[in-house]
């Protein structure tokens, strides 16, 4: 129990209805025995600066031992030197950023910890004193400080998602996310972001021709909050993208055709593209396409056949990878002879809402639904794109994956992610016009969304994509065109 400005604190909830009454020598003798046992736990948590005392004192109190101590200390900082030039990454992940984790926890969490708490409405007040949900450790991944916390009893996470903001504010951070630790259900970690690294253009990430073909199921297209690249998983998957105009659907598409091409050179992956506004924003690319479909609308209606042509040319390929899989496996593995088909849709309401041609129609809704509903396992991925979520509000759930940029209202989140998923983190309404390839990703079965942003493909990274998938097609067999049967 310790005192603030007159209050009460104290750690966990012990109460207890109708407690048998106790003597006064009984009561001292157990708090006198917490306050020591709290003492080694405080002398255990901080045995860095334990140590440090208890070497002084053997210094001052044995000479003799002050050359050992000398040898010793040279050699480590020795050691320390070497691993900071031969495994950056590793000193800066074990030393560095527990350092810092610990100087943080104690100069900006420890202290605001119990008005923070309070204010916050996360304390519980029994019996004159507030009970605090306990601060566990501090720890530094990038630009963000991992606050790991023990809620109190009876606290759920959307307690402490309504709390974040608040919180944030508090401990000067420019966000708060409130994340679940695995297995541990009464413990959380804040992701208090320091600074926010999403600010900055994203550059596409660089990858040799020597790295080998893309791992499908770990794409990097994005940065995530944390500074860490965050790896999209595309194999057995669905991606629908959606976003105001302006807000950076193309970044979204180029990011994963960027980390694709390495694959679409080697003849892993083969990418259908289907843009509806007539080519403007796939056309750049399209030496990486097997099939480049975008329409003459001076032909009439026999342009908008094409779009159910190759929609339908996939279905025939699922069905006849199906018939393969039956009884052997229950997912597609990627090959050269057999490669992802990717199927990229740039507006998918272009094509299920905005047709005149009713058969057309009517032939692109039979043949999207069925590759959305069992494409995934037979190696046909479909990514599209779309402005106003309401006009494919009835395929949403047929997405796994599911990317939300900056949108106008509250409204749209919930019609792209789910009911609740604002309460979440999903503030789509709320990214800035000036941060376009900032979004939400959400994954079915995970229950927070991601922020991230995704690279910014330059019309002359294009070029080189295009060219580096074009030598390599030059140096292999053609993959095989399927096309559509009875």
């Amino acid at each position: 129990m310790s005192r603030l400005g007159g209050v009460r604190f104290g750690r966990g909830f012990p109460l207890q209805l109708n407690a048998p009454k106790v003597s006064m020598s009984t009561f001292i003798s157990m708090w006198f025995l917490g306050r020591i046992a709290a003492g080694f736990g405080f002398l255990f948590r901080h045995w860095i600066l334990t140590g440090s005392i208890v070497l002084v004192v053997v210094m001052t109190q044995v000479p003799s031992v002050r050359l050992v101590v000398a040898i010793l200390a040279l050699a480590g900082v020795a050691a320390l030197v070497t691993w900071r030039v031969r495994w950056r990454d590793s000193f800066e992940e074990d030393v560095v950023a527990r350092i810092r984790g610990f100087w943080r926890e104690s100069r900006v969490y420890r202290g605001r910890w119990p008005g923070a708490m309070i204010t916050s409405k996360l304390s519980v007040q029994h019996a004159g004193a507030h009970h605090l949900p306990r601060l566990l450790r501090v720890r530094i991944s990038g630009d963000m400080d991992l606050v790991h916390v023990r809620m109190m009893p009876g606290q759920t996470v959307e307690t402490w998602t309504a709390a974040a903001e608040g919180l944030a504010q508090t401990f000067g951070v420019t966000g708060c996310r409130v994340r679940i630790v695995p297995d541990r259900p009464h413990d959380l970690v804040l992701w208090m972001l320091v600074r926010d690294p999403l600010v900055d253009d994203i550059a596409p990430f660089d990858q040799s021709d020597a790295d080998g073909p893309p791992d499908l199921s770990a794409l990097p297209v994005a940065l995530g909050e944390d500074g860490t690249v965050y790896r999209l998983r595309l194999l057995g998957s669905h991606v629908l993208v959606a976003g105001a105009t302006g807000s950076g659907k193309g970044s979204v598409i180029w990011s994963i055709l960027s980390a694709l091409a390495p694959g679409i050179g080697s003849g892993l992956v083969q990418v259908v593209a289907l843009d509806p506004k007539g080519g403007v924003e796939l056309a750049l690319g399209r030496r990486l396409f097997a099939r480049f479909v975008y329409g003459d609308p001076d032909s009439g209606s026999a342009y908008e056949a094409e779009f159910a042509d190759a929609l339908e040319e996939q279905v025939a390929v699922m069905r006849r990878r199906q018939r393969s899989l039956r009884g052997v496996s229950r997912l597609h593995t990627p090959t050269s002879a057999d490669p992802l088909i990717v199927v990229v849709i740039d507006e998918l309401a272009n094509l299920t809402s905005y047709l005149v041609d009713r058969e057309s129609k009517a032939r692109i809704a039979a043949a999207l639904s069925l590759l959305l509903s069992q494409g995934r396992a037979a190696g046909v991925t479909v990514i599209g794109s779309v402005q106003d979520p309401k006009e494919v509000a009835d395929l949403r759930a047929l997405f796994p994956t599911r990317i939300g940029l900056r949108m106008t209202d509250a409204a749209q989140v919930a019609l792209v992610f789910g009911p609740g998923a604002r309460d979440r983190g999903a503030l789509c309404d709320q990214i800035p016009e000036e941060l376009p390839g900032v979004g939400y990703v959400s994954l079915e079965g995970v229950r927070d969304p991601v922020r991230v942003r995704f690279t910014h493909v330059q019309d002359t990274d294009v070029g080189v994509l295009s060219d580096r998938a074009g030598r390599y097609a030059q140096d292999r067999q053609p993959a095989p065109r399927w096309t559509v049967t009875g």
